[in-house]
């Protein structure tokens, strides 16, 4: 068992207001009917969509730990600066070495519904090829961060995953974002750098914790706004076909 050091805020409290208002905005818009239209062309209902925004910022809590590296000096209470953002190292005491988890939020979510959507959109060919080109440059500009542990700048998931899922197909830009940006993120800047991890002194390195899970989290936030962008005009009352809607 480890001790209550492994679950704590992934940003500084001001940091990540700034996300939880954010999501704010996004349930006001729905709430006025501006972005139904928007989930229906991601392929989740607004309530499903929020529900999944909600979870992962409350899930950005939560570690799970799979794994440690042998013991190191650990670093211990500290609020890291990287690339304007402040991310919070946990108060530990007696702690094994670095730990390997797995951020329920920033990684366990948005990994469930990127494979919902991989599967329900049939992006078998455009999918993974928005996660691979997103994956190279995500890795490219991840950077390993004393104490912290892999951090990468916030807004580059989101304009890679832009920028990709535009050119790969304007009709499904909004899931190709989507899981370009979340399973791209995830895979090149914390699985592929796993391995640079050790010496850190970072008592908790999160895959889709602190370093990367604003940049995922905006992703969410901005295949909304990339579909309803590329709807090809379609209104906010428009209706699905049979058969095809969203959950």
């Amino acid at each position: 068992m480890y001790p209550a050091g492994i679950n704590y805020l992934p940003l500084a409290l001001p940091f990540f207001s700034i996300l939880v208002g954010a999501f704010g905005f996004l349930i006001l818009f729905l709430y006025i009917g501006a972005l139904g239209y928007a989930y229906e062309q991601v392929g989740l209902s607004p309530r499903a969509a929020l529900l999944a925004l909600g979870g992962s910022l409350i899930g950005s809590y939560f570690n799970l730990p799979v794994a440690e590296t042998p013991a190191r000096e650990i670093v211990s209470g500290e609020i890291v600066p990287f690339f304007g953002m402040r991310y919070v190292v946990p108060v530990v005491v007696n702690w094994p070495g670095t730990v390997i988890a797995v951020n329920v939020g920033g990684a366990l979510i948005p990994g469930a519904i990127s494979i919902y959507l991989l599967v329900r959109k049939q992006l078998w060919v455009r999918g993974p090829l928005a996660i691979l080109c997103v994956a190279i440059v995500t890795h490219l500009l991840a950077r390993p961060v004393p104490g912290l542990g892999i951090a990468l700048p916030v807004f580059v998931p989101a304009v890679a995953s832009a920028v990709v899922a535009l050119i790969l197909s304007r009709r499904q830009a909004g899931p190709l974002a989507y899981l370009g940006g979340s399973m791209g993120t995830l895979i090149g800047a914390d699985l592929l750098n796993l391995n640079r991890v050790q010496g850190l002194g970072a008592p908790v390195a999160s895959i889709g914790g602190a370093g990367t899970f604003d940049g995922i989290f905006l992703t969410g936030i901005l295949a909304v706004l990339i579909a309803s962008f590329s709807s090809g005009g379609a209104g906010a009352g428009s209706q699905p076909e049979a058969g095809t809607g969203p959950i």
